[in-house]
């Protein structure tokens, strides 16, 4: 049943009044300076310097925090968030659910970022960085026979660990947004190695990275997460994964 006209123009316009409040909130957090943590005037006051009602701002603050931008919940004010990825995973997990994006496409630009990314990680990592992707790989070999899904939180632990120590938050960000496609798509893969002596190979490969970061070595480092996504596309191909 079509909605009256009357009604229709209503919802419209008070989306578009959302959608501006959503806009000069933005604009208050960057005119007032605000970082994450900071927190926002009461949702009233809101309401009367965006000069719109409070539904109105409640729906607002409800979509930025949706977007990550803002913080809410447990009766308190909205506070200034912490960029994350959980946005940009929920676009990624619509886009290739509803066909516009294939696993491959992923893989395709996940492997330039991650060569850039392992790149600068040789160049800028940390001690604890380094020791920290040690440290991953020796439990990832202490589960191969045990625990599946130990390993496949680990695999994406160590991509993030990366992209931390590339230094650049931005490559983060888009790194972590690919966790929720790995979990659709990993333990495919690990079926596709088949036996005990491919999933080994799999880990050594993440050894080799490892090593190579530690050692500084950005060609290395490089040349293994090329060796690895040139592996991570073939078993899933073989698995018809396209």
């Amino acid at each position: 049943m079509k909605p009256k006209p009357g009604v229709e123009k209503t919802a419209g316009a008070e989306l578009g009044l959302v959608e501006r409040a959503m806009r000069d909130v933005r604009a208050l957090i960057r005119g007032e300076e605000l970082m994450p943590g900071d927190v926002l005037p009461s949702e009233a006051a809101l309401a009367e310097r965006l000069g719109v009602s409070r539904p109105v701002t409640r729906e607002a603050l409800r979509g930025l925090a949706t977007l990550r931008v803002l913080d809410i919940g447990n009766g308190r004010k909205a506070r200034v968030a912490m960029p994350d990825a959980s946005s940009l995973s929920v676009i990624l997990d619509h886009t290739t659910y509803s066909g516009r994006l294939s696993i491959q496409q992923i893989l395709d630009v996940r492997r330039t970022l991650e060569l850039r990314t392992v790149s600068l990680a040789a160049m800028r990592r940390s001690d604890a960085d380094a020791a920290e992707l040690l440290t991953i790989v020796q439990a990832m070999f202490d589960a191969l026979e045990a625990d599946q899904g130990a390993i496949m939180e680990l695999d994406i632990r160590f991509h993030e660990i990366i992209a931390r120590a590339s230094g650049n938050l931005l490559y983060s960000i888009l790194i972590d947004s690919f966790r929720v496609i790995t979990r659709q798509t990993w333990a495919i893969g690990w079926r596709s190695r088949g036996n005990l002596e491919n999933r080994t190979e799999n880990i050594r490969c993440h050894e080799r990275i490892a090593t190579a970061i530690m050692t500084q070595d950005s060609i290395r480092a490089e040349a293994a997460m090329s060796e690895h996504f040139d592996s991570a596309v073939t078993v899933l191909l073989r698995a018809g994964v396209t």
